[in-house]
């Protein structure tokens, strides 16, 4: 019968840098509150943020989009 593969070791000395959560970018602390930069979906309903792009702005989980001029 064929040997499996052995399963390669992998080096302990480098390790994979973790990308960061930029969630803090979604929002302006000012006192006790947080007020949110982007705005909503309007399909989706609140909690669902839309994504800024150069001329538009979309929604990344039903992907409704509004052109901006």
């Amino acid at each position: 019968m064929a040997q499996k593969a052995q399963p390669k070791s992998k080096d302990k000395g480098s390790a994979k840098s973790k990308h960061s959560n930029k969630r803090y970018t979604l929002y302006e602390i000012s006192g006790n509150t947080a007020n949110r930069k982007n705005k909503f979906c309007p399909k989706c309903g609140i909690g669902i943020f839309m994504a800024k792009h150069k001329n538009r702005v979309s929604c990344g989980k039903c992907g409704f989009t509004e052109f901006t001029k």
